[in-house]
């Protein structure tokens, strides 16, 4: 796996990787997860690429049977220091190591994309649920016709890298149907929106390369390029007396599915 150039290390990212998250909370993906593991009645949970474990800590109030797998062992030290007890596993997306039947929900979040065969862990997902249970998958897809991140415009061919990692909402829908699934629901969780003017674009914590996949993924010198790009754009704007705005707008939905 790890010849592959779209795979990421995230062993060599997790010390810092929360940093993405320091001052956004971000409510909407948890609200959502909130809402669908009341929904669901949930008593035992898998969150399938846990990383830090931000998400899956964020359903102690429906149940302390928290689960996360993850391929990363950097990710899941960075999990265990959170508090309370989460049940940490390494493993791959597509061959869990649970039992069948033994979960009343199992989701991923921001995930999909890094798993080598998504399709297959669709199918694992639905062998380790319960009668039932419900499959979640939050996320983005950049064919969104709202799907606006000025980062694209800079760093040389991650649109077209993007549009091969992240499948369609269609294709997970169809991978749901063919496992089984039932009561599909497409569903709003987050609106992302930040909007960045003039040289403080640098400020922007998605901007440095180990906080997302897309800028870590880069060469360091495809990603000092796309840098230097921005940084002449923002000198060629104030040259001529204007602002240069960057903005994102990025719609995070969630797809569900239940186990018949």
């Amino acid at each position: 796996m790890s010849g592959d150039p779209a795979y990421l290390d995230y062993d060599r990212v997790a010390l810092t990787y929360d940093r993405r998250f320091e001052g956004r909370s971000e409510p909407g993906t948890l609200t959502a997860l909130l809402a669908l593991a009341r929904q669901a009645g949930a008593r035992r949970v898998l969150e399938v690429g846990c990383g830090t474990g931000r998400w899956l800590a964020g359903l102690r109030p429906i149940t302390d049977d928290l689960h996360g797998l993850d391929v990363s062992p950097g990710m899941l030290h960075q999990a265990r220091k959170r508090a309370g007890p989460l049940l940490l596993t390494r493993g791959q997306a597509a061959s869990l190591p649970f039992a069948s039947a033994s979960f009343d929900l199992v989701f991923c979040v921001n995930a999909i994309h890094h798993f080598a065969s998504p399709a297959d862990w669709v199918l694992q997902a639905r062998r380790v649920l319960r009668s039932g249970g419900v499959l979640a998958v939050i996320g983005s897809d950049p064919r969104h016709p709202q799907h606006q991140w000025y980062a694209y415009d800079y760093f040389e061919d991650m649109l077209d890298r993007d549009l091969e990692r992240f499948p369609s909402w269609g294709t997970v829908l169809n991978w749901m149907v063919k496992a089984g699934f039932v009561q599909a629901e497409w569903r709003p969780a987050e609106h992302i929106q930040h909007t960045w003017c003039g040289r403080q674009v640098r400020e922007d914590p998605f901007l440095e390369k180990p906080a997302c996949s897309q800028l870590a993924l880069l060469s360091d010198q495809a990603y000092d390029q796309g840098i230097q790009r921005i940084e002449a754009a923002v000198a060629a704007a104030s040259a001529a007396g204007t602002t240069l705005c960057f903005s994102t707008s990025i719609w995070l939905h969630m797809l569900s599915g239940r186990a018949p």
